[in-house]
Formats: C-alpha cells, structure tokens, sequence
C-alpha cells in the first residue's frame, strides 16, 4: 500500500486521501467497516489515474458512488475506495443536452434539466443516487429509467477510456455492459426536450409526493431491496410472506413497503444481510419465486 499512496500523494491533495475510513460514513444503511485507503477525485482524470496505481500496485480496487445501493460488510473493504461525489459533480447544457460528471447526485441533475426547461429526467430527481451508479444499473422510477434519454457514456473499461453509445452500453433492467464488465462511467450526456419549466417542476412534485407517500424515507436504507422478479413485485410477495415487521435486531423489513429493509434501530451490516436471507427463504418457501438483491453487498465479514 505504500507505493499506491505515493501515487495517490503525487496526484492529488493529502485531503482527498482517506486511511481506514468508515464506510458507514459514506453509504445510505449507514453500516459497514473501514476501507483501508479512501481516495476522493475531483476530475476523471485522477478517478482513473487511481485505477491505474491501485493496479499497478496489485492493490483491490473499488469504485462507489455516494452508496445508496451498497451494503458493506462490517469487516469493511481492503485496499482502495475511489468515492466519485462533490470533486466531481460538475452539470453543463448545451442546447438540448445535458452533459454530467459521475458524482453528480441524480437529484442534481434533474433539478438543473427543469431549471433549464428541459424534460426527460423528472423519474429520476427522487432516486437516491449518482450518476456514474445510475448509468451503470440503469436506474430508473416510475416508468422511466435512464437508457430512455441517454447519449452516450464516457466509461473507463479495459484499461481505456471509451465512449459507449446508448446500444454499446447494452442496457436492461438494473444491468449495462459496464456493470457486468467492470467498467467505469465517468461521465454521460442526455438527450432532453424543452417544455415549461413549471410545468416539468409540478411533475417532479408529483412524484416525489408519491414516493414520500409509498416509501420509508424515514430510516436509513439502501433503496429497494430486491430486484423485480419477472411476473411478480417483490413487495407484494414479501408481504404475502407475512414479513412486513419482521426484523432482526435493528434490521426489520419495513411496515410501510415490504420491498425495503430498513434500519430503525443500531444494526449491524450481519443483521441487515440475515434478514435479506430470511426473507428469500419464506418468500421461495412460500411462492417458489427466488428474490435477487438488488442491493450490492460488497466487503468482508468482521
């Protein structure tokens, strides 16, 4: 690890360089051990020039967002965490295009395509995450997911920087090539349409509303919790399990939407993952459909 932090030192400010950093600090479940190196980069230049010494160290190496998909283990993450947030986050337009750094907060970006009068993000100005993690999953809400107005992507893979059009990203539900490929995205643009301000405002109000009114934002969380299985609502099944409550320790399956588990009380990362394991056994035990995490769970055990 030494070589790797003179590399890190020689590229960027001693701030931007964390040692054994909680990473209950850094995702949304708010759990989960240190990680022994934390780099923060301010360019996608240093994003993958840190790539590149952790590898050329023989260094793991992982790249986050700010983890609102992310379950880390309590043993917590060896050797580096790149974290793409504030360093990165920068937002531009050009006439109908919307063009964003990795770390920007989905949230952010949406907010700068209505105050640019520009539609097409409005489904995603509540969901929890950046966008580098966003395009990489294809996220998406309320009928609309980002493969639906994205350009193209700026992806480290392979060694190299690539532009990835929206066919090469070869985007499904909650899965891209970068994904399944180990690929970085740095950076997109969005195609968008003009449209009223307000009006675009009232939409996002709208939605937002209905994920307020829907989803326990009062706890911390990753999100939902499972992937749809095919035919079926993960939520629906959970609850006709007769899970909705269930908990372990501070881990419970939310009373409010049984597709979230929650953490209402001081859980551990081994709580919320023994809890995600009952439910998939009740729920196969008593439906025969097998639920797919959609929440990352990344790290090792204390």
């Amino acid at each position: 690890m030494t070589s790797l932090l003179e590399k890190l030192r020689a590229m960027a400010r001693e701030d931007q360089i964390l040692l054994d950093e909680p990473m209950s600090r850094h995702t949304t479940f708010r759990v989960g051990g240190p990680a022994d190196v934390m780099f923060l980069p301010e360019s996608p230049e240093q994003a993958v020039g840190a790539i590149a010494a952790a590898r050329a160290a023989g260094a793991p190496v992982m790249v986050i967002g700010n983890g609102s998909n992310l379950l880390v283990k309590d043993g917590g993450i060896r050797g580096l965490v790149i974290a793409l947030g504030e360093g990165m986050a920068a937002v531009a337009r050009v006439e109908n295009v919307i063009t964003a750094w990795a770390g920007a907060s989905l949230a952010r970006v949406a907010a700068y395509a209505q105050a640019s009068g520009l539609s097409g993000l409005e489904f995603a100005s509540g969901i929890p995450g950046t966008l580098g993690g966003g395009c990489a999953m294809n996220a998406g809400a309320y009928g609309g997911q980002l493969s639906d107005v994205l350009i193209d992507a700026q992806v480290y893979l392979d060694g190299k920087v690539r532009t990835l059009t929206r066919d090469d990203m070869q985007m499904g539900y909650r899965t891209t090539r970068p994904l399944r490929e180990g690929g970085v995205v740095l950076s997109a643009r969005f195609a968008l349409r003009p449209d009223d301000p307000e009006a675009i405002a009232a939409r996002m109000r709208e939605l937002n509303a209905r994920r307020r009114d829907k989803q326990p934002l009062n706890y911390p969380s990753a999100g939902s919790t499972f992937k749809r299985p095919e035919g079926h609502y993960a939520g629906a099944l959970i609850e006709a399990a007769g899970l909705k409550g269930r908990s372990v320790h501070g881990a419970q399956v939310s009373e409010k939407h049984a597709g979230f588990i929650v953490k209402p009380g001081e859980a551990t990362a081994a709580d919320i993952i023994e809890l995600i394991h009952i439910v998939q056994d009740e729920v196969m035990a008593r439906s025969g459909v097998a639920l797919e995490p959609e929440v990352r769970i990344i790290g090792e055990d204390q």
